[in-house]
């Protein structure tokens, strides 16, 4: 079993084939997954496939990039989506410094809001931070996510980060990121977390892992992620790709609540 923790399956690169997209996953052994909202409208979307077919769950909020654009009654909004049975996070939320869509106070001001209102959902989060280190596990002691708990998605920092992060009890998802040949200090980190708090995500359309670098990322993917983990942690004793499999699906539904067969039949 893999569970690909982390896609965007609305986005419009899929409109074309989105089926055969998702069909493919499926014959690659990809038997759940969870999309990401990244705004109201994004988030409305996510819903809406998870409604559209058994193995897919959701996740809403805001990204960093987009908290310009929240108004007045997308909290309430918000509060209406978690309703939903097949809502399993709040995210992905956080902070990114790199190219301040949003200006950085605004961004602090909706993650503590945002953190308030996973915790009156009692849902986990989806962190996304990108050059915040400091300021994002800051906010999260502050606001005491822990409470929830969650994950920091596609994972990139270094082994300060990776420590704040599983100290906070969060887990941490590996993307395809962790396939490129550039990432060995990524790949160092992955061999100092437990395999009772590692995810793998796609992170789909973006970050396509080796060898498919250049094309557009899909959740079939994500056995590449499993293959290289696999390949990492057997540097201390051996573990298979099915075994990486089977761990991180089970820490995903451990941390999302999904249902012991989080895939089920159509």
């Amino acid at each position: 079993m893999l569970i690909d923790t982390h896609t965007h399956l609305d986005d419009t690169r899929y409109d074309g084939d989105r089926e055969t997209m998702i069909a493919r996953a499926r014959e690659a052994g990809v038997d759940a997954f969870v999309t990401i909202g990244c705004d109201l409208a994004t988030s409305k979307a996510a819903v809406a496939l998870a409604e559209r077919y058994p193995f897919v769950y959701a996740s809403i909020g805001v990204h960093p990039h987009e908290v310009r654009h929240i108004g007045d009654d997308w909290y309430d909004e918000f509060r209406r989506l978690a309703q939903h049975p097949k809502v399993v996070a709040y995210g992905e939320i956080g902070l990114d410094y790199h190219y301040n869509y949003s200006p950085p106070e605004l961004q602090r001001k909706r993650l503590r809001e945002q953190i308030l209102l996973a915790r009156e959902l009692k849902l986990p989060l989806v962190i996304h931070t990108r050059e915040a280190q400091e300021d994002t596990i800051a906010i999260l002691k502050e606001e005491h996510a822990a409470d929830v708990g969650g994950v920091f998605h596609c994972f990139t920092g270094d082994a300060w980060l990776a420590k704040d992060g599983l100290d906070l009890g969060f887990y941490l998802s590996f993307s395809g990121v962790v396939t490129f040949q550039n990432a060995t200090m990524l790949r160092e980190i992955v061999t100092t977390v437990p395999m009772d708090r590692i995810l793998i995500e796609t992170d789909c359309p973006y970050l396509t892992p080796s060898p498919h670098r250049g094309k557009r990322n899909e959740p079939a993917y994500v056995r590449l992620v499993a293959e290289t983990i696999a390949t990492v942690k057997s540097t201390a004793s051996p573990v298979s790709v099915n075994e990486i499999g089977r761990l991180t699906a089970a820490n995903a539904r451990r941390l999302f609540k999904l249902p012991a067969d989080a895939s089920p039949s159509e």
